[in-house]
């Protein structure tokens, strides 16, 4: 494995802290090691990296974790003073699923999550349209609703200490005359990177420096939220959707006590940015008033400070307009390069599908020429457009159609096509992904 003291330069951090300490160890077939992050910024002008990542989600992250794999370190940077472990929860299918055990993380994260077993389709007045069990549409699914903030606490503690720096904001990307990437951080700090690897998010100020066009806003927002019920939530292991006309509802269990659930509705703007969490359950209230009352006791249950109000957004990459997912030796990975809307819950898996195609391509042209490391960028962009550009238009098209309000046709929809017309199969044949172990 490369040395982290050849890749890592920079300051000791404040403290050590154990970020997992599973119930029970024996079960489980490798260690969590604890895990050091730097919480101060660097004062160290200019320095060398062989590696960046910019941006510690899920996508950083598991790219990091998927490099670290391979015997290959970097550094990852994050703007904020910790991991950005708020907001509520996220589906992972079954190719989500196989990348994290490819990571070696996946057995740990499943004693701590329920595995959902179908999914339930209703009216906003409590008439059943349809369920589906999962294993009878595909004996090899996997479905989890996962903490966002779990998921990543997981991930960092598989990081070499001092991987990740904190406090650590990019205010400008350039390339330099020795024909490295400069990464000037907002403190004054710099940075010369062989590789930088965009894990920035759909505002990603390096997929803006490549030329990417801001992500698109769709037309609906959505309320989500984590409910929490201290003796334990009452719900069965399936997904619940309720459908209404141009407003929708779901809720899934997360775990024994948390409930996650979304309310997304048709807004022709993405509206003011609202931060009182009192004022967000009060119009999500609102939006359901007269739905089936589960839904409303879920909400009700919900703490205020989990409830967040996002427009959703996405952006197609067509062929030959779009720029291309890599410059020279600069990268996108995950939502920098393809935000997508969550109708298929694919934005995550998809982001730890780039990770480890990405660093699988990095690792060996690192390793063994002639491979260049541009080449091998390129040959990334190749194998993942076929698959994620499709992926995106699909969900916009899902969420387009189920946010319809014409009475017309949301009776044509509730009262034959998905009855009638709809299989599940055919619709979850996008989770299908092989992944190896990495090592």
């Amino acid at each position: 494995m490369l040395s982290a003291h050849a890749f890592l330069q920079y300051s000791p951090f404040l403290s050590t802290t154990t970020l997992l300490e599973p119930k029970t160890k024996k079960n489980l077939s490798y260690k969590f090691k604890p895990a050091r992050f730097t919480i101060c910024s660097s004062s160290v002008q200019g320095q060398k990296q062989d590696i960046v990542i910019v941006g510690a989600g899920i996508a950083g992250l598991a790219t990091a974790v998927s490099l670290h794999r391979l015997g290959v370190e970097a550094v990852v940077l994050e703007q904020a003073e910790s991991l950005r472990t708020g907001g509520t929860s996220l589906t992972l299918f079954k190719n989500g699923w196989r990348v994290l055990d490819a990571l070696g993380v996946g057995d740990y994260l499943r004693t701590q999550f329920l595995e959902i077993q179908g999914m339930a389709i209703k009216t906003e007045d409590g008439r059943e349209l349809r369920s589906f069990k999962f294993k009878e549409e595909d004996e090899s699914q996997e479905v989890r609703a996962v903490e966002r903030g779990i998921l990543l606490e997981t991930l960092a503690s598989q990081l070499p200490p001092d991987a990740i720096r904190f406090s650590s904001k990019l205010a400008k990307i350039d390339k330099s005359e020795s024909g490295e990437t400069l990464l000037e951080l907002t403190d004054g700090t710099q940075l010369y990177a062989k590789i930088v690897i965009g894990c920035d998010g759909i505002r990603s100020p390096i997929a803006t420096w490549m030329g990417f066009s801001e992500p698109r806003y769709v037309g609906h927002c959505a309320f989500r939220g984590l409910a929490f019920y201290p003796d334990g939530q009452p719900f069965e292991p399936k997904v619940n959707y309720i459908y209404g006309r141009g407003v929708r509802a779901g809720y899934v269990p997360v775990s024994a006590t948390k409930v996650y659930w979304f309310v997304c509705f048709n807004s022709s703007t993405p509206g003011p940015k609202i931060t009182d969490p009192s004022v967000l359950k009060k119009q999500t209230g609102e939006l359901v008033k007269n739905w089936p009352q589960e839904l409303l006791n879920i909400i009700d249950v919900t703490p205020d400070d989990t409830i967040i109000r996002t427009p959703l957004v996405d952006r197609w990459l067509w062929p030959t307009i779009s720029p291309s997912a890599s410059t020279g030796r600069v990268v996108l990975v995950g939502d920098a390069w393809h935000p997508m809307t969550p109708n298929l819950g694919q934005g995550a898996c998809c982001a730890l599908e780039d990770a480890v195609v990405l660093a699988r391509k990095l690792a060996s042209a690192i390793k063994s020429e002639p491979t260049s490391v541009e080449d091998a960028l390129k040959s990334y962009e190749t194998e993942r457009w076929p698959r994620i550009f499709p992926l995106t238009i699909r969900a916009n098209l899902v969420g387009s159609l189920l946010q319809l309000d014409n009475p017309l046709v949301c009776s044509v929809r509730n009262n034959v096509v998905i009855p009638k017309v709809v299989r599940l199969g055919p619709i979850l044949e996008h989770t299908n992904f092989e992944c190896e172990p990495l090592s």
